[in-house]
């Protein structure tokens, strides 16, 4: 009986076997599955977006974050990731997800804008050794004083005050660091990057709960497409160092727009959308069909068809914080546009002489930095030094933020490398002109130190170029001169600040304007310019502020 039983078996066995194998695999693959999904449970994300700080990630925000990302457009969702990293460090001591986590929170973080997926985030993950395995604790135990340096220098209070020499020292601190991991740890370019994040997410876990320091980090390091060497003397906001050397085709977000286009913007160059004329053309402001602001400027070929040429074929690579963007172009027979980026509180014109208007000190130095930064890098540019030759208030823009940038270069040449100027007629607007430059037609950069001192003459004292009120017309470096004889300098001061400023500082810097208008031997450089500068801005924010008497 029993063998009975045993041969049964057998047989049951061998006809199983005989089954075609598409019919055993439906019969056993419920059992398969239900095995995978008990052992291997689908990974979910553990960042908390609700609750992270962030911009808007569907926005077009500016920076990679030090060659972080690989768009430009990123820089929102890369600080809400970073958040959210900061956050779960901050309890756990775990800085990186390893690839599956990753891949479920980029997932999640699609729904909020569908082009993170481009933007090189996947990069920054772990399990490929080195960084991408550190903790909390390794960043802390590895990099000692060197993370407390960065720590110190990246101290930013609620008080925006000085936020941008102290970005300046942050800056400084966070290239250093990367240059260190660069040469001395001998890793690639990603390697450091992913190293660097490490740092990032340390820092941030450690104060998640002072949203105001994390909005302060991200716009002092996140809004920066800086990867180069940090230039000799204090730069601000704009931490830029080598000049982008991309050509027209290449440079992003630069590209042709159809006429109709710009037309459909400006609301066929609306009166009401008319913000400013330039030597060239007026200017509309506008709305791309992207959602873009943009200010257009409306060029009728007659007599200016090389302004066009020269800032489409020259200037359009030209990249800087502090020089306004150029975005696209627009070439018809008779006509032509150049698109720019629109900086929406106007020129320093409409806030020296406005009505309505009024500039702190402080405002006002951080001003004439942004445009001295700006100038500098023109100055310094690798391909041949750019002169601007049109430096005044009306060519000063003011973004949302009141950050100064550089407009209109229509007037500007480049000088080659070996030369010291250039020959041409005399161009620029009248009060601003070097008289040396006048005289004998070379064009330099000492020509554009000079417009800067007249400039900065005026922000301190919120004069006209030229009093015409006078009996005797007397232009303003003329007027600041008399009154340093006369040792009355409160009636130099411009009267919308309430005498609110410090003596120390308001002195360094009328000194150096008109060191700027002196003879071209005695002119500093803008680099010059820029530390002098930096030196008045952190007296003043150093020093309380106070009515002062003002008299040498």
């Amino acid at each position: 009986m029993a063998k009975r039983v045993v041969s049964s078996r057998k047989l049951h066995l061998s006809t199983c076997w005989k089954l075609h194998p598409l019919t055993i695999l439906v019969l056993i693959f419920p059992f398969i599955l239900k095995l995978v999904n008990t052992q291997s449970p689908r990974t979910k994300c553990n960042l908390d977006f609700q609750k992270s700080y962030r911009r808007n990630f569907s926005a077009c925000e500016g920076g990679n974050w030090g060659g972080f990302l690989t768009q430009n457009c990123c820089g929102g969702a890369l600080d809400g990731y970073l958040y959210a990293l900061g956050q779960t460090a901050n309890r756990t001591g775990q800085i990186y997800l390893n690839a599956s986590e990753q891949s479920s929170c980029l997932d999640q973080m699609k729904n909020l804008d569908a082009d993170v997926m481009i933007c090189g985030i996947e990069r920054l993950t772990s399990g490929a050794g080195g960084c991408s395995d550190f903790t909390v604790n390794d960043v802390i135990n590895k990099l000692g004083d060197r993370l407390g340096s960065l720590a110190n220098n990246c101290m930013f209070s609620r008080d925006d005050g000085g936020f941008n020499s102290k970005c300046v020292s942050c800056l400084e601190t966070w290239e250093k660091l990367r240059q260190t991991m660069g040469s001395t740890g001998g890793l690639l370019q990603n390697d450091v990057n992913v190293c660097r994040f490490a740092v990032l997410v340390t820092l941030i876990s450690q104060r998640t709960d002072n949203i105001h320091w994390v909005q302060a980090l991200y716009k002092c390091l996140g809004e920066s497409d800086y990867g180069g060497d940090v230039p000799k003397s204090k730069t601000r906001r704009s931490k830029i160092g080598p000049a982008s050397k991309d050509l027209l085709p290449d440079v992003p977000g630069c590209q042709k727009i159809p006429t109709k286009e710009i037309y459909a913007a400006t609301k066929n160059l609306n009166v009401l959308n008319f913000i400013g004329e330039g030597i060239a053309g007026k200017v509309y402001k506008g709305v791309l069909s992207n959602g873009r602001h943009v200010a257009v400027k409306h060029i009728v070929k007659d007599g200016y068809a090389e302004t066009f040429v020269r800032e489409v074929t020259s200037l359009s690579h030209v990249r800087h914080p502090n020089l306004v963007s150029l975005l696209g172009y627009c070439e018809e027979e008779e006509e032509c546009f150049l698109i720019y980026e629109l900086c929406s509180n106007g020129n320093l014109s409409e806030w020296l002489y406005g009505g309505e208007k009024a500039l702190s000190w402080i405002q006002r130095l951080e001003i004439a930095i942004d445009s001295a930064q700006g100038l500098w890098f023109l100055h310094s540019y690798p391909e041949g030094c750019i002169v601007h030759r049109d430096i005044k208030p009306t060519n000063i823009l003011l973004d949302d933020n009141l950050q100064a940038k550089l407009s209109d270069f229509g007037l500007s040449k480049i000088i080659d490398h070996g030369r010291s100027y250039v020959s041409s007629e005399v161009r620029g607007t009248f009060g601003y002109v070097d008289p040396e430059y006048r005289r004998n037609h070379q064009v330099n950069p000492s020509g554009d130190v000079y417009s800067f001192g007249i400039v900065l003459l005026q922000i301190i004292s919120g004069k006209r170029v030229i009093n015409l009120n006078l009996k005797k017309p007397m232009s303003l470096h003329k007027m600041a001169k008399l009154f340093i004889r006369e040792g009355n300098m409160m009636e130099f001061a411009d009267p919308k600040m309430n005498g609110e400023f410090t003596r120390e500082a308001f002195y360094i810097t009328l000194r150096l304007a008109l060191s700027c208008t002196a003879h071209k031997q005695q002119r500093p450089t803008m680099e010059e310019v820029i530390t002098r500068l930096e030196e008045a801005l952190d007296i003043s924010s150093s020093s309380k502020a106070t009515r002062s008497d003002l008299s040498f």
